[in-house]
């Protein structure tokens, strides 16, 4: 069984507060917070991101799953901090030197949360191989980062399974997060080649039954 990060980008504004305690009482294992600069990739969502988060903090125990899709990672780590996420993703992509991710990644470990680290469907995984040891999660995007409602990238699980393989033969202990176009059938497919945490979200928030979809993509 896999743990579920659902994704909140497509939770309409009116309904935000009521969706967020549905999503928790079908047992999401997390709320997935899509954070974007508009530079980066082309959407800006972290005003509305930064006020579900908190709306979210203030009704839920769920944990929070921040990705940053910014440059100016720092900047975003601080804002999002005092909320106390469980984890905070950074792509490798929006960082300069392999200097400046460490010092990322130890900046957000001294601020007691986890560390993640995020790549882009063209990015090679050995790119990332060298911070494994360092960090708890990797993020495997299966779609180009910006947008919600894609198609799954089939290529992009062979990087998934190539990961799996490195990880397990060098005996590190991180997890596996996968997002982008993930339904029950890719769900499989990702947990098949290794991933351990699925981010689902317009599949989940235009469902019918919270509870069901959430544990049919946990099975």
């Amino acid at each position: 069984m896999v743990e579920i990060s659902t994704s909140i980008l497509s939770v309409e504004k009116e309904k935000a507060t009521r969706t967020f305690y549905d999503l928790e009482t079908a047992h999401t294992d997390y709320f997935h917070i899509d954070v974007m600069d508009g530079k980066f990739v082309q959407n800006n969502t972290h005003e509305l991101m930064k006020e579900y988060a908190n709306t979210i903090k203030q009704i839920s125990n769920i944990p929070l799953d921040i990705h940053l899709m910014t440059y100016n990672v720092k900047d975003y780590i601080e804002q999002y901090i005092d909320l106390e996420p469980n984890i905070i993703t950074f792509h490798i992509e929006s960082v300069e030197s392999k200097e400046e991710a460490y010092e990322i990644i130890k900046f957000i470990k001294e601020n007691n949360a986890k560390v993640g680290i995020s790549i882009k469907p063209n990015t090679k995984v050995e790119q990332i191989y060298e911070f494994l040891p360092y960090i708890h999660m990797i993020l495997v995007m299966t779609v180009e980062p910006g947008l919600g409602g894609q198609k799954l990238i089939p290529d992009t699980l062979e990087k998934v399974k190539k990961l799996k393989q490195y990880i397990d033969e060098n005996n590190i202990e991180i997890d596996i997060e996968v997002d982008g176009g993930i339904k029950l059938e890719t769900a499989k497919m990702a947990k098949g080649v290794g991933a351990n945490i699925i981010v689902s979200g317009s599949y989940i928030i235009k469902s019918e039954d919270y509870k069901k979809t959430i544990s049919e993509l946990k099975e």
